[in-house]
């Protein structure tokens, strides 16, 4: 039996988007029953709730911190690693082991500077040098990796998340939110509470949607959060703008049921799960034009191609008055688009690549 590891240590932290990645990546791998009888697919985890979520199909090797150091890297010798995300310091202590990487995106080459952005780029080259495939999470990722870096003549695949709402759209019927529910229609939003999200831009944009209001969810600890607040007390739109901070799961499936619209207006996206999670419900979708979100937005989804707040409002009354004319096409269209991204789908792809590289080393 062939055995694969996985670097999922960020399972530990299930909030995180790592960690939700890493989960159902998992999660539907460990459905993958005709591969597992010949395969051992072991995890890095050590979230014991986690574990008893995944089952007993797949392996699990305990994860230790100290393992991010080169002196303590992991031992185990197996037929293939798998870097889930491309910012782990957790590598095999064995060079010579088969190595396969998933790129989420390379914003670090914007976000960074200095001694840290020295670190992320040598961390990244290393890790690009010595795979022997690359799998990328969007067009985008693959495209903004090539232009920053000199990539290897190795195999390269495109594989997209998998949606986890597809099937949550009738969950929490009867649930209340047990945060603050806007009293006029609004606006959801939701994400990592930091500058690239650009949630201020949606604030701004209120001034001119004197009738909607504007939920933001994700944790209120970064100084962008600080700002925001800031921002909604000088607008003096405290009454308007909810900034409810980390939300349960039965929460954001209750703003995504109730919302008018999802609003994005994100500068660097690798992905943009949260474009899905809305168009599972039916919602219109508001986009930035910036990085992979019109990939994954497709040519139904709305978009704002610079952020003067007059302009975007009169995006947003234009495209919900086009919306509403025909808003039964407008919802079949949503819910077929993101019922394509299934977790299922990536787990059979990523099985596919595991097996070219299996037999290649063999």
């Amino acid at each position: 039996m062939r055995s694969i590891f996985l670097e999922t240590h960020n399972i530990n932290n299930l909030y995180s988007g790592f960690g939700q990645f890493n989960f159902n990546l998992a999660k539907a791998l460990s459905e993958e029953t005709e591969f597992l009888n010949k395969h051992d697919i072991i995890l890095n985890c050590s979230n014991n709730l986690a574990k008893k979520q995944l089952g007993k199909n797949l392996s699990y090797n305990k994860y230790w911190q100290v393992t991010r150091y080169p002196l303590f890297r992991v031992k185990k010798k197996v037929d293939l690693w798998h870097s889930v995300n491309q910012n782990t310091k957790i590598e095999p202590y064995l060079d010579d082991t088969p190595y396969l990487l998933t790129v989420h995106d390379v914003n670090f080459m914007e976000e960074e500077e200095g001694d840290h952005l020295d670190f992320r780029i040598n961390q990244f080259k290393n890790k690009i040098e010595r795979s022997a495939a690359l799998v990328y999470i969007s067009e985008y990722a693959k495209k903004s990796t090539h232009e920053h870096f000199k990539v290897p003549d190795i195999p390269e695949y495109v594989i997209y998340n998998g949606n986890t709402l597809i099937n949550s759209t009738s969950k929490f019927v009867d649930e209340k939110c047990s945060n603050p529910i806007p009293a006029r229609p609004f606006i959801f939003s939701i994400g990592q509470v930091v500058e690239k999200k650009n949630f201020h831009t949606l604030i701004d944009m209120l001034k001119f949607l004197p009738d909607i209001d504007l939920v933001i969810a994700g944790e209120m600890k970064s100084e962008y959060a600080e700002f925001l607040t800031e921002k909604v007390k000088e607008l003096q739109l405290e009454e308007r703008v909810l900034l409810v901070g980390s939300i349960t799961e039965s929460d954001k499936i209750f703003y995504y049921k109730n919302c008018l619209a999802f609003g994005f207006p994100s500068l660097r996206e690798g992905f943009g799960l949260p474009v899905l999670e809305a168009m599972t419900f039916g919602k219109p979708v508001f986009l930035s034009t910036k990085t992979s979100l019109p990939e994954i937005g497709g040519e139904m989804s709305f978009y704002w191609e610079h952020f003067d707040p007059e302009y975007m409002a009169h995006v947003f009354e234009k495209r919900m008055e086009a919306f509403n004319k025909d808003k039964d096409t407008f919802k079949m269209a949503y819910k077929n688009h993101s019922k394509q991204f299934t977790w299922q789908n990536a787990a059979k792809q990523y099985i596919e690549v595991y097996k070219s590289i299996l037999d290649s080393t063999s």
